[in-house]
């Protein structure tokens, strides 16, 4: 690493109505550092990471790159000075190859001929990987993400910054994204790196910068300071662990009985044959590699894709042929993992997106009459108990960040007290702390008799809270197994596939 500084920020300061984004922010990168930024949601990052990008323009301060001014306008100017970015959510066309896709984001692409030699080089050289010739909506999260990257690493990027680049890869995909991140860094790349896993930035980063409401509010060396210690040099506070009494689960309240359904994604993943009973006051954790049914369940789940009869009852009644509203009346809630489009209308406000889901529960609407002043009672609430950082109801989803918004949405369904919650994704991209108390949010949920399904990639999540462990693979379930005491290599052959074996033998 040489004396200048690949980029040195100092001063910036970003604001908004009613908020201070980035307040007198100043930090180096070294060139071949790999720093993380840290903070809890609404910290700062994400504007912080927009104006090195030029997505987003500084009110004050200043940006140099190895010494001289840096202040690009718009992407394309902090590209061609040598800034590459893989976002947490990907930009790419299913339809396309993945050449296609990659041609796309270049100023100067090549012919596809040559291209495609070009990717298997960096492919080949780097350990990611990929076809240039492959449909991008054939591809898993872990390689959709190769495709991001190595969309960057054709431009030949002095700095590269990653957002949440491990939240949808398996165990194996993020050892192999490790090790390319590595050789990068030993050329001499610099990696700007935000995540919430804790152990994974210990792992990687040399030198970390935490922020805390818009401030810097100190510096570590991940691999000499203790996940705890950064999670609490973040919130400012102690950390509480999740906690649950236990008791018996009560009576069934979701069976499943060889429930089978084409997927409506032409891309998707179609269910085949899932069994299994769900009881009140139960949280049965589903884990599995992303692009194996997991969207496909959930909206099978909360009607959105309906089944044939006899196959999805709750209490014991056929609710196959429901859709959402008239199974959320009955009790059953659910949250999914694309929240801005899916789980929230991003230019609707947080009030008018508490009114689409809880309108029936919370007696929003009477005789067909929206009750305006009620809903926006009802998502102040959500703001104040899920601890929502955003100026008021009024504010539209887009306007948060993808963690509060994601702290917005299931507190939502949380507090309409249901008889069965389906989530899938419950802390994506959330920080240790809004993560913590989701959890315990979920497991209060159980305490009080809701029967819980949790989808999630986070295998510390699912054997944190659940009772019962499943995965998916193919469409498939494996039979449920007792969360307590499963071992890393049980978990990684159910996640394989290994369908239909005895407990005994799994």
């Amino acid at each position: 690493m040489t004396d200048v500084p690949l980029l040195d920020l100092s001063g910036l300061t970003k604001a908004y109505p009613g908020v201070v984004a980035n307040d007198n922010v100043s930090l180096q990168i070294a060139p071949g550092e790999v720093h993380a930024l840290l903070g809890e949601n609404g910290a700062g990052k994400s504007t912080l990471v927009k104006m090195i990008y030029g997505l987003v323009k500084p009110d004050a301060g200043k940006m140099q790159m190895f010494a001289a001014p840096f202040a690009p306008a718009e992407p394309r100017a902090a590209r061609a000075a040598g800034v590459g970015m893989v976002f947490q959510h990907f930009s790419l066309f299913d339809a396309l190859t993945v050449a296609e896709n990659i041609a796309l984001g270049m100023e100067n692409a090549p012919k596809l001929n040559a291209l495609s030699q070009q990717i298997r080089d960096v492919s080949d050289t780097y350990g990611l990987p990929l076809s240039p010739d492959r449909v991008v909506g054939d591809l898993s999260a872990g390689e959709r993400q190769r495709v991001e990257i190595i969309r960057c690493l054709l431009q030949d990027p002095k700095l590269l910054i990653m957002d949440e680049p491990t939240s949808v890869l398996t165990p194996q995909e993020v050892e192999i994204l490790f090790k390319t991140l590595r050789k990068l860094s030993a050329e001499g790349t610099a990696i700007l790196y935000i995540s919430h896993k804790l152990e994974e930035i210990r792992s990687l980063c040399d030198s970390a910068t935490i922020l805390r409401l818009g401030k810097v509010v100190g510096h570590c060396i991940p691999r000499d300071t203790s996940a705890r210690d950064m999670a609490e040099m973040m919130v400012g506070k102690m950390l509480q662990t999740p906690t649950r009494a236990g008791k018996e689960p009560g009576e069934v309240v979701l069976s499943l009985n060889k429930l089978s359904a084409k997927s409506p994604n032409a891309f998707g993943m179609p269910l085949r044959e899932i069994s299994v009973d769900v009881r009140a006051g139960e949280v049965l954790g589903i884990g599995g590699v992303a692009g194996n049914g997991q969207d496909e369940l959930l909206a099978a789940l909360s009607g959105e894709m309906l089944s044939a009869p006899g196959m999805v009852a709750f209490r014991g009644v056929d609710v196959g042929k429901l859709g959402p509203t008239p199974r959320r009346a009955l009790g059953i809630l659910s949250a999914p993992e694309e929240r801005l489009g899916h789980a929230a209308a991003p230019d609707m406000s947080l009030t008018e997106n508490a009114m689409l889901t809880a309108a029936v529960r919370e007696k929003l609407e009477s005789r067909g009459l929206l009750n305006w002043a009620r809903a926006g009672r009802f998502a102040e609430k959500i703001i104040e108990t899920f601890d929502v950082r955003t100026p008021g109801p009024s504010n539209a989803a887009r306007s948060l960040s993808g963690g509060n918004l994601q702290k917005f949405v299931i507190g939502r369904e949380v507090l309409q007290r249901p008889d069965l919650l389906v989530v899938n994704q419950p802390t994506w991209g959330v920080d240790a702390s809004a993560a913590a108390a989701i959890r315990q949010a979920l497991l209060d949920l159980a305490e009080g008799g809701t029967a819980l399904v949790v989808i999630s990639q986070d295998l510390d999540e699912l054997m944190e809270i659940s009772d019962r462990f499943a995965a998916l693979n193919e469409g498939r379930l494996s039979q449920p197994r007792p969360a307590g005491g499963l071992s890393v290599e049980e978990i990684g052959l159910m996640m394989g596939g290994a369908h239909g074996m005895e407990v005994a033998h799994v």
